[in-house]
């Protein structure tokens, strides 16, 4: 790959997912960046660079996944060895970015952490920021550094157009996911379908009002991120009720945190579509209904246009 004004690339990986990190220095052909990340007794951050990487444009890969705080202290502490050591400019790539749920002052006397973690990774010496589908878009303006927000849309499209599926209605889980599943349902050429969450009179329970022609169709729920997978357990249940033929769903970043797994596997869905932003547990892994997407191409692509200063712009059709 061509030397630009920020000099050689290099691809480093931080321990969150050693794996993406490989699969996305394979696509670019280029080696990954060499250096030791230990931990202390005390399980403090011990990095060490085994590589000159004086005057190079530095792509450290670390999406902030579960444990979420390690991951974030560990890509500081790797930005801090680099600026150090004299990077020319060092790109934070954080596939899945931890802390955006908590994105604004909604109840009282509550952090915005969306915007602490921006600060930090700036403080550390982060030049730049390459994400995927953060929480909320506005997040990019937590940031006084440029951010390149990735969709990894195309890539669940992508696969779903090729099962060739009929009578095709996208769900959104909430009323907030509207526009995405709107997206989804334009690019595949299907009907939209909205499901309405609210508690009953009483407060003590959910009632899931489905808005839209799901009866006798092939439903898909379309989300960001799934995490206990409670949401979308309650959803596909409401779907099945209205009369859905089939229930499949899909998210972009697959937590799947305590009893997700659990609870798709009790669910009516047949198939749950996730990316690898954030890795899967061997456990994770092994569920029969889970389909993961690789978006390290995307990323890859992504990459290769920040380090020759190219548009970044044409991978978000």
């Amino acid at each position: 790959m061509s030397t630009t004004g920020y000099g050689e690339l290099k691809i480093f990986s931080g321990s969150a997912h050693p794996k993406l990190a490989a699969e996305i220095a394979e696509f670019l052909g280029v080696t990954l960046g060499q250096a030791r990340l230990r931990r202390f007794p005390d399980s403090e951050v011990s990095f060490q660079i085994d590589e000159n990487i004086r005057g190079t444009d530095v792509f450290i890969v670390q999406p902030t996944s579960n444990p979420v705080d390690q991951h974030l202290m560990e890509l500081m502490i790797m930005t801090d060895a680099f600026r150090r050591s004299s990077a020319a400019r060092i790109t934070a790539v954080v596939p899945y970015y931890g802390y955006a749920r908590q994105d604004r002052k909604d109840k009282p006397r509550v952090p915005i952490s969306a915007k602490l973690v921006a600060n930090v990774l700036s403080a550390s010496g982060v030049n730049r920021v390459l994400t995927m589908d953060l929480h909320k878009a506005q997040i990019q303006g937590f940031f006084d550094i440029p951010v390149d927000h990735l969709f990894a849309a195309p890539v669940i499209i992508d696969y779903l157009s090729r099962q060739q599926i009929e009578q095709l209605t996208i769900v959104a889980p909430d009323a907030g996911g509207a526009e995405r599943a709107r997206a989804y349902a334009k690019r595949l050429g299907g009907e939209l379908a909205v499901i309405d969450k609210r508690r009953s009179e009483d407060g003590t329970a959910e009632v899931m009002n489905v808005i839209g022609e799901v009866d006798g169709r092939t439903c898909v729920i379309a989300d960001d991120i799934i995490d206990t997978a409670g949401t979308i357990q309650k959803g596909a249940q409401a779907l099945k009720a209205a009369g859905a033929a089939r229930i499949l769903a899909c998210a972009i970043h697959g937590v799947l945190s305590g009893p997700a797994v659990e609870r798709i596997e009790k669910s009516p869905i047949e198939k749950l579509i996730v990316t690898n932003t954030v890795p899967l547990s061997p456990d994770k892994a092994a569920c029969q209904k889970l389909v993961e997407l690789s978006v390290a191409r995307l990323l890859g692509q992504a990459i290769r246009s920040i380090h020759e200063e190219t548009s970044v712009s044409s991978l978000f059709v």
